[in-house]
């Protein structure tokens, strides 16, 4: 087999409402407005002769990757553990991480799901394996089977929307890792969780409008624990033609909306100024 070159794109949660624990799954039950941006990982997979897989990663943020027990080692043990791949069968795959970790972009459960659809592309996956996938990967990890702008209705019930949009983004990670686990664990202030159809609209500047109403949940409790994503976010709003900022997941990255090039490339270069030690971007939908 030749080695192949996989892109793994990241995401972002425009907004975030998180509800209760879903008791059976263990997980809590969220709403979200997630898009997919043009940022993105490689990842390269070859079959070799091989006792033992040989996993590795390299780039800007792969320092920060636990290279004995990542969202790669996982699925390569659930894919085995299902039939997926032959136990004798072993791969080199080697990581360009290019999206931060511990950010809220979703680049773990990224890799893992181009993972899963590259060694699953000829037999369908049950419902039954995605869930327990989910159970072992992470729920965002199913986000990644879908087309790049969805709205997460609950957990598990997920729309495709009609009509693309393009946004653009001022990205900002303040290399803070920022433990999904441990910010969820400290959540208290539950949203209930209704089932609503709002964001099928044929308008961007309704969508907008409407985004402009929500927030992210977790956002009071990153920015307790990271007072400086309160500075980011502030210096964020102030740029103009931003629509809004907001952390994505559960941080610490965070992100201004911009609905044209110019507006975002105008206003990255004051906020790398104002930020001169993040990594500051300028990111845009797929």
């Amino acid at each position: 087999m030749r080695g192949q070159i996989l892109k793994s794109y990241c995401k972002i949660n425009l907004f975030l409402s998180v509800g209760r624990k879903l008791k059976r799954y263990k997980l809590h039950n969220i709403q979200s407005l997630i898009f997919f941006i043009n940022l993105y990982d490689q990842i390269q997979i070859k079959k070799i002769n091989s006792s033992k897989d040989n996993i590795k990663f390299f780039g800007k943020f792969s320092n920060y990757v636990n290279k004995k027990n990542n969202s790669i080692t996982k699925s390569l043990s659930l894919l085995r553990t299902r039939g997926f791949i032959n136990e004798k069968d072993k791969f080199k795959i080697t990581v360009k991480k290019n999206v931060p970790v511990f950010s809220g972009f979703g680049g773990g459960s990224s890799n893992a799901a181009v993972l899963v659809k590259f060694f699953t592309k000829k037999r369908k996956i049950s419902k039954k394996t995605m869930d327990y996938f989910s159970k072992i990967l992470g729920s965002d990890f199913r986000l990644f089977f879908y087309p790049p702008q969805l709205f997460q209705r609950n957990l598990f019930k997920i729309t495709k929307f009609k009509k693309k949009y393009n946004f653009y983004f001022i990205l900002v990670y303040p290399f803070l890792r920022s433990s999904t686990k441990n910010i969820y664990g400290q959540f208290r202030d539950y949203k209930t969780i209704k089932n609503r159809n709002n964001y099928q609209v044929n308008s961007k500047l309704k969508m907008i409008q409407n985004m402009k109403f929500e927030e992210n949940s977790l956002e009071k409790i990153v920015v307790l624990k990271y007072p400086v994503i309160k500075k980011i976010l502030n210096e964020l709003k102030l740029i103009k033609n931003c629509q809004f900022s907001r952390i994505t997941g559960s941080g610490s990255a965070c992100f201004g909306l911009f609905l044209t090039q110019r507006s975002a490339d105008l206003g990255l270069s004051k906020i790398k100024k104002k930020f001169p030690k993040f990594w500051c971007v300028v990111g845009k939908t797929i």
